[in-house]
């Protein structure tokens, strides 16, 4: 079973970067991803968001051999840290962007970060998704409120499905995670994490298109410049691990895989660089490990994530960390939308 953490502060705290920053515009400083405009996320997202908890669990670390603690973003509004960086982008757009309203493209968390920030800041939204999106998302993003488009994840480029409504509509585009705002946003999860546990030996987090880590190493790298900071993708989806071998950003063939949010063809335009700089290393865990740790988390913890939420976890429980054992170790749950249907399968496949 696992135990809460016990949080040390209730509000964005005092873990700063007190160096210089350059002036920026639209909520992020110019050309480039800080502290600082981390900081300034979570300002505004303060009391719109959850501030979710940190747990642990004796059964988790038995069988790991690390000392781990859990950040719970499958317990955040709309099931995932996605909102964070969505609500953050739309609380940069001016009125006049916002009455035109705003698009995106996802493949299912994204797309409901999307709707619901859409509608809380009183805006539209048109969400282009591929058309094998777990229902459970889809039917979650219409329920927000939002228009969905459906497209071939094989033959038809998202992107620019969706470049071209905002071109044909006016509206704004969001993207999932190349965009300074949504990686500044997503790294309040890493900031609440080490202002909740400040004594961390390394930080784990799934990388998609790397918005997420983008942000979360940024922070940790910033403020802990000694902790290993470890990305983690299936093993049939390793762009961001094969550009970094290579030092540029690698393209890869449509990805299969049961963690259907990392399904990426290669990191991000903006992302990469930040990886690059930052990350320790990239681990890579096969579908079963993946399947492996839902099973875990559920059974054993009582926490029910998705199949991506536990990317981390499972390369963890696989002993893919380059870290030693007994390390104290912070590892981000990123979602918790799971199909039915597919957690049910998960765990009769023991």
């Amino acid at each position: 079973m696992a135990r809460v953490y016990p949080s040390r502060l209730a509000r964005p705290g005092p873990l700063r970067d007190n160096r210089p920053r350059r002036a920026g515009t639209r909520g992020v400083t110019q050309g480039r991803l800080t502290l600082d405009d981390v900081h300034a996320a979570a300002r505004r997202l303060l009391g719109r968001v959850v501030r979710t908890p940190v747990i642990t669990s004796q059964a988790w670390d038995d069988a790991s051999g690390y000392r781990v603690f859990f950040k719970c973003e499958n317990l955040q509004r709309a099931g995932s840290f996605k909102i964070r960086g969505a609500l953050n982008k739309l609380l940069t757009l001016t009125p006049e962007e916002l009455r035109r309203g705003v698009v995106a493209f996802s493949s299912g968390n994204h797309a409901q970060g999307v709707a619901l920030a859409a509608k809380m800041v009183g805006t539209s939204a048109l969400v282009c998704m591929p058309r094998d999106a777990p229902l459970l998302k889809v039917q979650a993003t219409r329920g927000y409120g939002a228009e969905v488009v459906f497209y071939d994840r094989l033959t038809e480029d998202r992107e620019a499905l969706a470049r071209r409504l905002a071109a044909e509509t006016g509206r704004v585009l969001v993207p999932p995670f190349d965009d300074y705002a949504i990686m500044a946003g997503q790294g309040t999860a890493a900031l609440e994490l080490l202002q909740d546990v400040p004594s961390l030996d390394a930080l784990v987090a799934p990388v998609g298109g790397g918005g997420l880590m983008a942000g979360c190493s940024t922070v940790a790298r910033t403020l802990f410049p000694g902790m290993a900071i470890i990305g983690v993708e299936a093993e049939t989806a390793q762009d961001t691990y094969l550009s970094l071998q290579k030092g540029e950003r690698v393209h890869i063939p449509p990805p299969t895989t049961i963690a259907d949010g990392i399904r990426t063809t290669a990191p991000g335009e903006l992302t990469f660089p930040i990886l690059k700089e930052n990350l320790t290393d990239v681990a890579l865990v096969s579908d079963d490990e993946i399947r492996a740790a839902v099973r875990f988390l559920v059974l054993r913890a009582r926490v029910v994530v998705e199949p991506t939420g536990a990317v981390a976890a499972a390369a963890v429980l696989a002993g893919r960390l380059p870290v030693e054992r007994g390390a104290r170790v912070g590892v981000i749950l990123s979602g918790g939308n799971v199909d039915p249907d597919v957690l049910i399968e998960i765990l009769q496949s023991a």
